[in-house]
C-alpha cells in the first residue's frame, strides 16, 4: 500500500470519526431539546388545569403549549374512568392513570439523545405526576398524570397529553439528511485526501525518479529540484542534494585513490618483475651486476611493504577503527624519534628544541610513527648542509610538536592538497622512489584520532613548519 494511499484512508478515517461524533451530539442535542420543551409544555398545562379546576366537575379547557405545541387535556374519576376531554382528545383511547403513576414510561427521545445532556437547563421534573407514552395507529402520544388532590385525598386524574408524529417525523427526516451528508462528506474527504497526498507527495516522487537515475547512472554531479517553499520536503531536498555532493567528493577521491594506488603498486611489483627475469636470462652476468639487482629489488620490496603497511593504515582509517589509548610521555616519544631521523640524515643538521616534559593520552607507536612521518619529509626535502629542528612544547592547554625544516618549500597552491592521499607538488615536491605518497595522510589521520589539530605553513625556498597540538592530560 503507497504512502499516498494511506495518507488518504487516515484523513479520511480521521474526517468519518469527526463527522460522526459532530452528526451524533447535533443529532442527540437537537432531539433531546425538542422532546424536553415537549415534556415542559405537557407538566405546565397539566399544573395550571390542576390549579384552576377546584371540583371534580370543573371544566377541563385547551391551552397553548410552549412553542406553538397543542396540548389537550382530559379529567379522571379516583376510579380511573374518564369523566371529560378537551376537544378533539376524547376519541383517543383512555389510559389507567394509575398504572402510570405506578409504572412511569421513559423518555420520548430515542437512546442517541440519551446521551448528552439538555441545552436549555435540567430536564423538566415530573412532580407528582408521571409520564407516560400512548400510541395509536397513526403515531405516538406523549402523557403526563397529575393527580388532583382535595383535603390530602386524590379526586381524580388530569391528563395532559401532546401529539409527537410531527416531531417523531422530523426527527427520522433529520436523521437521514445527517447520514446522507456524512457519506457524501465522507466521499468528498477520501477524494480531496487523495489529491492533497498526491500534490504534497509530488516533490518525493520526482525524488524517487531523480535518485533512481543517479543510482543507474552513478552520475553524482546531478541534484534534486527543491520545492519552493521551505517545509519539511524542501529541507530534505536540500539534505539530499548535500549527500549527493558528499558522495560526489568522495567517489572522485575513491577514482583517484584507486588509479593513484594502482601506479604506485604497479611501478615496485615492474621492478622487481624486471629485475627478476634479468637474473634468470643473465646467467652468466657478474657478481656486481647481479648485486645490484638484488639490492634494487629488494629496495623495491621494501617500498611495496611500506605501501600496503600504508593502505592498511588507511583503510583502518576508513573503516572507522579507533586507536586504543593510554597516558604517555610524549616527551620520551619525541626524543626516540629524534634519535632514529638522526639515522636517516644525509647531510642534514637536527636541532631538538625547544623541549618540554609532557603527558598526554595516546597511541604511543602511532605517535612515533607521526613525528617519524613528519621528520623523513622535512629530511628529504632539505637539501645537505640546510638544517632541520624538532620541538616539543606546552602552548594555551595543548601539547606542540614543530618540525621545521630549511628545504625547497611547498608553492601555496599545493598547500590546501598536501594531505590528500598520493598527492605530491611539483616540481618542489618531486616524486622520490622511497615514499609512498601516503605519509601526510597517516599523519592527519592519527592527529585526527588524538582529537588534535595539524598545519602546514610554507614558503618556497625558505622552508616547511608542520606543527601538531594534542590535547594534554588535566
Amino acid at each position: 500500500m503507497s504512502i499516498r494511499l494511506r495518507l488518504a484512508l487516515w484523513y479520511g478515517g480521521l474526517f468519518a470519526l469527526v463527522l460522526l461524533l459532530v452528526g451524533l451530539l447535533s443529532y442527540a442535542f437537537h432531539a433531546r431539546g425538542h422532546y424536553d420543551d415537549l415534556d415542559r409544555a405537557l407538566v405546565t398545562s397539566a399544573s395550571h388545569a390542576v390549579a384552576e379546576t377546584a371540583l371534580l366537575t370543573a371544566e377541563p379547557h385547551l391551552v397553548e403549549g410552549s412553542g406553538g405545541l397543542e396540548v389537550a387535556l382530559r379529567l379522571y374519576d379516583p376510579t380511573g374512568v374518564l369523566r371529560e376531554a378537551s376537544p378533539g382528545a376524547g376519541i383517543l383511547p383512555p389510559i389507567d392513570p394509575q398504572a402510570v403513576l405506578r409504572t412511569p414510561a421513559g423518555p420520548a427521545f430515542d437512546a442517541l439523545a440519551g446521551l448528552v445532556p439538555p441545552l436549555t437547563g435540567p430536564p423538566p421534573a415530573p412532580g407528582s405526576g408521571a409520564f407516560g407514552l400512548l400510541s395509536t395507529a397513526e403515531q405516538r402520544w406523549r402523557v403526563y398524570i397529575l393527580p388532583l388532590q382535595r383535603d390530602g385525598i386524590v379526586a381524580g386524574y388530569i391528563e395532559a397529553l401532546a401529539p409527537l408524529g410531527r416531531l417523531d417525523a422530523s426527527m427520522a427526516r433529520l436523521r437521514a439528511i445527517l447520514l446522507l451528508m456524512g457519506v457524501a462528506g465522507l466521499a468528498a474527504a477520501l477524494v480531496g485526501s487523495w489529491a492533497v497526498a498526491k500534490r504534497a507527495l509530488g516533490p518525493i516522487s520526482r525524488m524517487i525518479q531523480t535518485a533512481r537515475a543517479i543510482a543507474l547512472s552513478r552520475d553524482f554531479s546531478r541534484r534534486i529540484e527543491a520545492p519552493p517553499s521551505r517545509d519539511e520536503l524542501g529541507r530534505l531536498a536540500e539534505t539530499f542534494n548535500e549527500m549527493l555532493a558528499s558522495l560526489e567528493t568522495a567517489y572522485r577521491l575513491q577514482q583517484r585513490f584507486v588509479s593513484d594506488a594502482s601506479h604506485e603498486l604497479r611501478a615496485p611489483l615492474t621492478a622487481i618483475q624486471g629485475n627478476l627475469e634479468l637474473l634468470r636470462r643473465q646467467q652468466d652476468m657478474s657478481e656486481a651486476d647481479r648485486a645490484e639487482a638484488l639490492a634494487e629489488a629488494e629496495r623495491e620490496a621494501g617500498r611495496l611493504t611500506r605501501l600496503v603497511a600504508d593502505l592498511l593504515a588507511l583503510a583502518r582509517a576508513d573503516a572507522g577503527l579507533h586507536l586504543k589509548r593510554r597516558p604517555v610521555d610524549l616527551d620520551a616519544v619525541v626524543l626516540d624519534a629524534f634519535r632514529e631521523a638522526r639515522q636517516l640524515a644525509q647531510g642534514q643538521t637536527l636541532i631538538l628544541e625547544p623541549f618540554e616534559p609532557v603527558k598526554v593520552m595516546a597511541d604511543e607507536d602511532r605517535l612515533k610513527q607521526l613525528v617519524l612521518i613528519l621528520l623523513d619529509n622535512a629530511l628529504k626535502y632539505t637539501p645537505a648542509g640546510g638544517q632541520v629542528t624538532l620541538g616539543l612544547q606546552r602552548h594555551d592547554g595543548s601539547a606542540e610538536i614543530i618540525v621545521r625544516d630549511t628545504g625547497v618549500g611547498i608553492p601555496p597552491e599545493d598547500l590546501p592538497h598536501v594531505f590528500e592521499r598520493f598527492y605530491r607538488a611539483d616540481p618542489a615536491r618531486s616524486r622520490d622512489p622511497g615514499g609512498t605518497g601516503l605519509g601526510l595522510s597517516i599523519a592527519h589521520w592519527i592527529v585526527e584520532e588524538h582529537g588534535g589539530h595539524i598545519s602546514l605553513t610554507s614558503e618556497p625556498g625558505r622552508g616547511t613548519t608542520a606543527v601538531v597540538s594534542l590535547p594534554v592530560n588535566a
